[in-house]
């Protein structure tokens, strides 16, 4: 009956939950969603009610470590998330909890009251025979750690924070794109992206003669020298480009550049996809059949990315003076046409929203049924 989404912010851990609120919604249930104030439009044009958690800081990171940078920004907002999570579940108890596997707060909430939890998991999955590593700038937070773990009676290791499966996973990516996806048990479920109402938004290129570019760092971290670079290598005008940048200086008129663009419409038409191989726009990306050049900025980008050059899906950048010739290599490439098609059927096999919208209202209780 009541269901209750937590995540706090980011795009690409958002949004593939968006369709399974909007089916969930569409069957009946009640969908409560705790995300910061920024989200509150998004969640709520899903079918979702939102709930208020303290917003997540813009990230500016000081110092040569941008990524213990990272880890220590983001402790600190479920740190201040934990308390709030736990007062509202406490007064308005949801029957099931739905969270983002990085939102471990959550979890803690989900064990401490007994409430039924359901893992999102909208990256590679972690098990016995693979698991991405616990990165070296995450041990910054161990201490932060061991002092919330005091302060509030629960068991908090920096592991904890980063991969603590449920008996429900549900995974945002296809059994095949999963390293040892054969080796998972039956708590995993690979239902691959989830676009819900998003596949359908309108969006038409200013040059529909032109084959068309797209290019997206995503939104936390960016990068104007690599900008820059896409100009300089597509600005001949034998391409078109759409590229997701807060400002990439002069451009010329087969270049469009903006802070948003409806990711799956622009991917929809596109003959290639220049990225930082977050896993939302790797999936997008393979959802629409689209060759992919990985342009990866942190360790799990970059597992991404090798994983999209190991099945054939494109390649990963080394050298961005070789930027044109590996758009141009992969979008002719037969091959990586071939592995794309093959792909998005087991895209397609993995049921996607309705699926899991049967696992998680398998949890609660059929609504219009009082508890």
């Amino acid at each position: 009956m009541g269901l209750l989404f937590v995540t706090l912010a980011g795009h690409g851990h958002i949004t593939p939950t968006l369709a399974l609120v909007e089916e969930l919604a569409a069957r009946g249930h009640r969908v409560d969603y705790a995300t910061g104030p920024e989200n509150a439009g998004t969640v709520t044009s899903a079918g979702a009610n939102w709930v208020e958690l303290p917003g997540l800081r813009p990230f500016r990171p000081v110092g040569a470590d941008v990524m213990a940078a990272w880890f220590r920004h983001y402790f600190a907002a479920m740190r201040a998330v934990y308390p709030v999570l736990l007062d509202r579940c406490r007064t308005r108890r949801p029957d099931v909890i739905c969270y983002d596997a990085t939102n471990w707060p959550a979890r803690l909430v989900a064990g401490e009251l007994g409430i039924p939890a359901v893992r999102c998991v909208p990256h590679l999955a972690s098990n016995e025979s693979f698991a991405l590593p616990v990165p070296d700038a995450a041990h910054v937070v161990a201490d932060d750690c061991a002092e919330f773990a005091t302060r509030y009676g629960v068991d908090l290791d920096v592991r904890g924070t980063l991969d603590v499966p449920e008996e429900v996973n549900l995974v945002f990516v296809p059994r095949r794109f999963q390293p040892a996806g054969e080796t998972f048990d039956e708590t995993f479920h690979f239902l691959g992206p989830l676009l819900g109402r998003r596949a359908d938004e309108p969006w038409s290129p200013e040059h529909p003669d032109l084959p068309l570019l797209y290019v997206s760092l995503g939104s936390i971290m960016t990068d104007p020298a690599f900008y820059r670079a896409c100009v300089a290598a597509f600005g001949d005008g034998t391409w078109q480009v759409a590229m997701t940048a807060p400002d990439a200086g002069p451009v010329p008129a087969t270049v469009e550049v903006r802070s948003w663009f409806p990711q799956p419409a622009v991917l929809r038409r596109a003959q290639a996809f220049v990225t930082h191989a977050g896993m939302n726009s790797t999936m997008e990306a393979l959802y629409c059949g689209v060759p992919l050049v990985a342009v990866p900025r942190t360790p799990e980008q970059a597992a991404n990315a090798d994983r999209i050059q190991e099945l054939g899906l494109g390649e990963r950048l080394t050298d961005v003076a070789d930027l044109r010739a590996a758009v141009e290599r992969v979008s002719a490439d037969s091959a990586v046409r071939a592995n794309l098609d093959r792909m998005r059927a087991a895209i397609r096999a993995g049921g996607g929203a309705r699926r899991g919208a049967d696992l998680v209202g398998g949890l609660a209780r059929p609504p219009g049924r009082s508890g």
